[in-house]
């Protein structure tokens, strides 16, 4: 085994497999919003520009199914993260958001 955790690239791979909770462009960016503790469906819509109802509805939907948001309420929904999406914010998240803003020259 390498030091990425997989010896091989295969389908199934641990790196793939993180590498998913931030290939959907609005993922992480909701994800980051939630960091401020929980929040209702359209407070969210105002705090991340330029993310339509729609695409937020399928984001939250995506990060409930993998377990990192949890929803509350039935008719004023308030999404929350999980455990498991609050150490993805704090960790793995943070650090590649740490890594672009140094980067962010070479970046661009």
């Amino acid at each position: 085994m390498n030091e990425q955790g997989c010896e091989t690239f295969i389908s199934d791979c641990h790196v793939r497999a993180a590498v998913e909770l931030i290939s959907h462009t609005w993922d992480p960016v909701v994800v980051s919003a939630l960091r401020m503790g929980p929040t209702r469906r359209s407070i969210l819509l105002d705090r991340i520009a330029g993310v339509s109802d729609k695409v937020l509805t399928e984001s939250l939907r995506r990060l409930a199914s993998r377990g990192l948001v949890a929803r509350t309420g039935r008719d004023a929904a308030v999404y929350e993260l999980t455990p498991l999406g609050a150490s993805f914010a704090t960790g793995p998240l943070a650090h590649l958001a740490e890594w672009a803003a140094e980067n962010q020259g070479e970046l661009s």
